[in-house]
C-alpha cells in the first residue's frame, strides 16, 4: 500500500471513531436526562404558540393571575435594541414554581418560561426579543396560584 492511501485510510478511521464517541456519548446523556435538546419547563407548546394573551395564559393554566407586589420585574424603560432586552424577575412568594415571561405586543406571546426547583429561590435573568413597545408581564406559579407583575418597555429598534 502506498503512503497516501494509508494516511487516508488512519484519516477516515479516525473520523468514524470520533463520529461513533460522539454518538455514544450522546446516548449516555440522553440515558441520564442530560441531552440538550430534550430539556424543557413541562410548558406545552400551544402556551408558545399562542397569538394573543388569553389563549397564552389559559395555555398556562392561568386564567386569573392576581397582580401582586411580591414579584419585583426590572426591565429597561426604554430599550434601544429589541433584539436584547434584559429582563429580571425577583419573586418573593414562598413555593415558586414557574417564571414565564410574556409580551402583549409580540407576534407570539409567550417569551420564556421557567421551572423553578423546588427549595430554590425565585429569581431569573435573562434577555428577550420584543417587536415594539409593550407590555412585558412576569407571569408566577406560587404554591399552585399563579400572579402576575407587568410594565411598559419602550422599544426605539424592534427585535422580533
Amino acid at each position: 500500500m502506498r503512503e497516501h492511501d494509508r494516511n487516508t485510510i488512519n484519516l477516515e478511521r479516525r473520523k468514524t471513531l470520533i463520529a461513533g464517541g460522539g454518538v455514544c456519548l450522546l446516548g449516555i446523556f440522553a440515558a441520564l436526562g442530560l441531552a440538550p435538546g430534550l430539556a424543557h419547563a413541562g410548558v406545552s407548546r400551544a402556551a408558545f404558540e399562542a397569538m394573543n394573551l388569553s389563549d397564552a395564559l389559559d395555555a398556562l393554566g392561568a386564567l386569573a393571575p392576581e397582580d401582586s407586589t411580591s414579584i419585583k420585574l426590572t426591565a429597561p424603560d426604554i430599550a434601544e435594541n429589541g433584539a436584547v432586552v434584559p429582563v429580571t424577575v425577583e419573586c418573593l412568594l414562598s413555593g415558586t414554581e414557574q417564571i414565564s415571561i410574556l409580551i402583549d405586543k409580540n407576534p407570539t406571546m409567550l417569551a420564556a418560561s421557567f421551572a423553578i426547583p423546588q427549595d430554590t429561590e425565585g429569581y431569573l435573568s435573562t434577555k428577550i426579543k420584543m417587536a415594539q413597545t409593550a407590555t412585558v408581564i412576569a407571569l408566577v406559579k406560587a404554591n399552585g396560584k399563579f400572579y402576575r407583575a407587568s410594565r411598559e418597555v419602550k422599544v426605539t429598534a424592534g427585535g422580533c
